[in-house]
């Protein structure tokens, strides 16, 4: 028989049994995935957890706890045996045995960042175009003892300083790191159809949540389990974060990070899922997301954010506090924080402009045309010389350097990249799987750049989702699940 004839059959008995031949990475033929784990499909679970201040660094250790980095990393061998590749003493080293694991170092900030390395050599899975590690859960909260100087102000050390509302704080120690714990994923389920770990723990040093249930009033907690059933779908991550009246700021995100270099918020070297960085515009973002408790009034809860770092005059970042600017894109998805400061009588709040599909800019004083009920905040770098009157600069202190934030809501003119175009779309009762264009719309938005600087090409090396409660004055709680997590860009 002829070679087309053989090739033909094939393809139609292919197309009978479900085979999928090309586009396995998603349904459009033209992309790939950008993940180690593509669709968080992969039996063999790669996840780890880290823990920061307010300024992205750890100041000082909880007892017992170690370094605030650990990981679940295992290969499930025969469908019957789980062999972790990370075990207790890895996940409980900390600055009081730096000799173990040759990581040296008097730093307790850097000593986490090398353990993320560490954690990452035993995790890594070697791939094509480059290995990848693990996805990574972030813990932060929002305290900041100003009286301690421990947070630089863009990046230069400043302080001490008097305490300000904005900056909570119970009194000396209020900036320690969390307790954690770790169940490491096992079997489950009957005939042990069934994969099932997961972390946990609280930043109330004196309470006791050993038994990973959620605690009640006064203590503040976190969790983040995954469950799987074996060669079937994709993990499921069930995230829960509670605030306390000692902690009303606290974050809870599960990221894509670069597998190398430096990913937004750091100026360390970081390790995690994305083995290409997307870059602007060509990249789309796939999720299931099912809210089940908000978190409040203040849950900034992002459906989508992205991070990047590039200095103002368009250059690479390189380490440097003072003049590296972390680049953070976010929607925010609770209705309940569904107004916008950004106004047309107080433009202050918005970005100099608005730009459409088509390219067409619309500056901010066009009160007739410029929507600016889809942005929330719009703020400057703290070391922008050049930002256009009038201008309202990010906070200065809760990342180790300048920033710059640009807060987006529900709204139709974000309706032509699969984003929500009203409030309430995909909140609670309203489990969704999102499509996102993120990077046609990246491109699109504003991000200061020096004049006459060439424009930058913008790489996400941060894709993540959750929720930042933001200084509550009540306890709340914020419960949800994350599926089916890709990240796509052009095959070639």
């Amino acid at each position: 028989m002829e070679l087309w004839r053989i090739c033909r059959l094939f393809l139609l008995a292919a197309l009978v049994s479900g085979i999928c031949i090309l586009g396995c990475e998603g349904e459009d033929s033209d992309y790939m995935s950008a993940l180690g784990d593509p669709g968080m499909k992969r039996d063999s679970l790669r996840v780890a957890i880290e823990s920061w201040n307010q300024c992205n660094e750890v100041g000082e250790e909880a007892p017992n706890s170690g370094s605030p980095r650990m990981a679940d990393c295992f290969n499930l061998i025969d469908q019957v045996e789980v062999k972790h590749l990370v075990d207790e003493k890895d996940n409980r080293l900390g600055i009081l045995n730096v000799s173990y694991a040759g990581i040296k170092t008097k730093s307790v900030d850097r000593y986490a960042a090398k353990k993320e390395i560490y954690l990452g050599n035993k995790c890594q899975v070697e791939d094509k175009p480059r290995p990848w590690q693990f996805w990574m859960v972030m813990l932060k909260s929002g305290n900041t003892d100003t009286y301690a100087s421990r947070c630089p102000k863009n990046g230069e050390r400043y302080g001490p300083f008097p305490m300000e509302s904005r900056f909570p704080c119970f009194g000396d120690g209020c900036m320690n790191m969390p307790l954690m714990y770790h169940n490491y994923t096992s079997l489950e389920g009957d005939n042990n159809s069934s994969l099932k770990g997961s972390f946990y723990g609280t930043w109330d040093l004196d309470a006791n949540v050993t038994d990973g249930v959620l605690p009640g009033n006064g203590t503040s907690y976190y969790s983040v389990t995954w469950e799987k059933e074996i060669g079937k779908g994709s993990w499921i991550y069930h995230h829960l974060l509670k605030t306390s009246p000692k902690y009303p700021w606290l974050m809870l995100y599960l990221r894509a990070d670069a597998t190398t270099g430096f990913s937004g918020g750091y100026h360390y070297q970081t390790r995690g899922m994305l083995k290409i960085v997307p870059e602007s515009p060509n990249f789309k973002v796939k999720f299931r997301l099912d809210i089940k408790q908000g978190g409040g009034p203040h849950s900034q809860f992002y459906l989508m954010d992205i991070g990047s770092c590039w200095k103002n005059n368009g250059q690479p970042c390189d380490g440097n506090v003072t003049s590296d600017v972390t680049r953070y894109s976010e929607m925010i998805i609770n209705p309940e924080v569904g107004y916008s400061w950004c106004k047309p009588d107080d433009f202050k709040h918005c970005p100099p402009y608005h730009t459409l599909p088509n390219g067409t800019r619309i500056n901010r004083t066009d009160v007739e045309n410029f929507p600016y009920d889809a942005y929330h905040v719009y703020c400057s770098p703290g070391n922008a010389e050049y930002p256009e009157e009038p201008f309202n600069l990010c906070d200065a202190f809760s990342n180790p350097q300048p920033q710059e934030i640009l807060q987006i809501l529900p709204h139709p003119v974000w309706g032509d990249y699969g984003y929500p175009t009203k409030r309430g779309e995909g909140w609670i009762g309203d489990p969704r799987t999102w499509e996102l264009d993120v990077g046609r719309l990246s491109q699109s938005l504003y991000f200061y750049q020096d004049p006459g600087a060439e424009p930058v090409k913008r790489h996400w090396p941060s894709i993540d989702l959750g929720t930042e409660i933001y200084v509550s004055s009540q306890e709340q709680v914020a419960e949800w699940t994350v599926s089916d997590f890709d990240v796509l860009v052009p095959k070639e």
